[in-house]
């Protein structure tokens, strides 16, 4: 198995448990752990005895989404067409994954950290959780899939109203939205996974992820023109001003002055 930075990967049988790992950075997630939970899932597609993987947070929170300290770095910036290759391959391949995915969700899990709770299966959430497609606060658009897996959720007059207000939603409120499957008391999302995860593997699993696979296939080609839209607007908006503002704001803790350009 190859040893990752960023994330970890555990294998008991046929359950597989992907831990995204930088817990002194709320799982915010930079260059390399991108790439690395682009790099797991991949390796996962090849792991053919593992038929359920549950994805979760180590610390606080399952993720922050993009860490915006990584984006001002002046002495390593980030490049932002290698990042978003990077974010491409991640969310097809956890899209595309022949096993059934099981999202545990405790603290915050924003921006592209969203984007990947919303693209797994099943979404299990605590009910202080903090959900947000808040990419808007920043003066960018959703990636990860987030236009597409937001889109599959709840529709497109919906997904826009989040996408716009980039609203901070508990567990309840995403619930009500249909936004997340199941909702926890606090500390007990990754049980209940556990128990979910359990419960699939005494099922007749390889007919599921067959249903999985005639549901999902169909819908590839457009998650792929989705990504190279999120891939080409993105690279755009990095160069904004409400951008530059936006993530200035963020580091200062103060209201950005977004100007529309």
């Amino acid at each position: 198995m190859t040893t990752y930075e960023t994330v970890t990967i555990e294998k008991n049988d046929r359950l597989a448990t992907l831990t995204l790992n930088r817990p002194r950075s709320m799982n915010a997630m930079n260059g390399t752990m991108m790439r690395e939970i682009a790099e797991a899932l991949e390796w996962l597609h090849d792991e053919k005895d593992v038929k359920v993987l549950i994805i979760k947070g180590e610390g606080r929170a399952f993720s922050a989404g993009g860490d915006i300290k990584a984006m001002l770095d002046p002495e390593s910036p980030m490049d932002i067409d290698s990042v978003m290759g990077d974010v491409s391959r991640l969310a097809k391949a956890l899209y595309t994954l022949p096993l059934i995915t099981i999202a545990s969700v405790h603290g915050a899990a924003a921006g592209l950290g969203f984007s990947i709770v919303l693209g797994c299966d099943i979404v299990i959430a605590e009910e202080n959780s903090k959900l947000a497609m808040n990419f808007i606060g920043i003066g960018l658009v959703p990636d990860g899939a987030g236009h597409f897996f937001l889109k599959e959720r709840v529709g497109i007059p919906k997904a826009k109203q989040l996408i716009w207000s980039g609203k901070v939603l508990n567990g309840h409120e995403a619930l009500g939205l249909g936004l997340i499957d199941e909702i926890t008391a606090e500390g007990k999302a990754l049980e209940h996974a556990e128990v979910t995860a359990a419960k699939f593997l005494t099922s007749p699993v390889k007919a599921m992820i067959a249903s999985k696979n005639i549901l999902h296939t169909q819908n590839v080609h457009e998650l792929e023109r989705v990504l190279a839209l999120e891939s080409s607007s993105q690279s755009a908006m990095r160069h904004s001003k409400d951008h530059l503002e936006g993530i200035q704001a963020f580091v200062e803790k103060r209201k950005p002055n977004f100007i529309g350009e």
